[in-house]
């Protein structure tokens, strides 16, 4: 197995890469939302795959997510989570109607938080691209409703068994100055994440 790849020099080069990309994807969001959404970047760093999901605070709680994953080679994974409430609000909100606790989402509401995990990981991919040369296209978005912890071990599966540590990108969001519970992460697999690094080194 590789050792892991970030030390501290290579750190601030990647947290720049992604702020700089988190800010693109704040302004798409704040179109997106009219206003009411910013994001922030949370963290970058590299986690043993046993502390993964206690790390991150994700464990078997059923959530709301938008999963999109890149194919190919320089593949990853990317899942927006929320809890079902902010979720419900983010798509009343989108859709212009009050916010409902129904048992079932609408295909409507579906739609709204697909677009939303679209325009995300579009803006993402659309940084990625221009600093490795190479053309990333996310799969279309899928609506599901799972347990936290199952479907990011899932995203991992690329890394493990090829590199000793996770490596792990987060955002947060916020909602006129409030923390939302909200989170984006993006997995990407080793031979992108390699792109990635040798891209920064350069």
């Amino acid at each position: 197995m590789l050792p892991t790849v970030i030390n501290s020099h290579r750190l601030e080069r990647i947290q720049q890469f992604f702020a700089s990309a988190t800010y693109d994807a704040s302004a798409a969001m704040c179109r997106w939302t009219n206003g009411q959404i910013k994001l922030s970047l949370d963290e970058v760093r590299e986690i043993p795959f046993e502390e993964v999901s206690q790390t991150l605070g994700i464990g078997d709680e059923r959530l709301t997510m938008v999963v999109l994953t890149l194919e190919g080679v320089l593949g990853g994974t990317i899942v927006l989570a929320f809890d079902d409430e902010n979720g419900r609000e983010l798509a009343a909100s989108l859709l212009g109607r009050p916010c409902e606790h129904s048992a079932h989402w609408t295909a409507l509401e579906q739609s709204a938080l697909n677009e939303t995990g679209n325009i995300l990981s579009c803006a993402y991919m659309n940084a990625l691209t221009r600093l490795i040369d190479a053309q990333l296209v996310p799969s279309p978005p899928l609506f599901i409703q799972d347990f936290g912890a199952s479907v990011l071990q899932q995203a991992l599966l690329s890394q493990v068994g090829e590199v000793d540590e996770a490596m792990i990108f987060r955002t947060d969001f916020q909602r006129a100055g409030q923390q939302l519970q909200w989170s984006m992460l993006f997995v990407p697999t080793v031979p992108l994440r390699n792109a990635l690094m040798h891209a920064l080194d350069a």
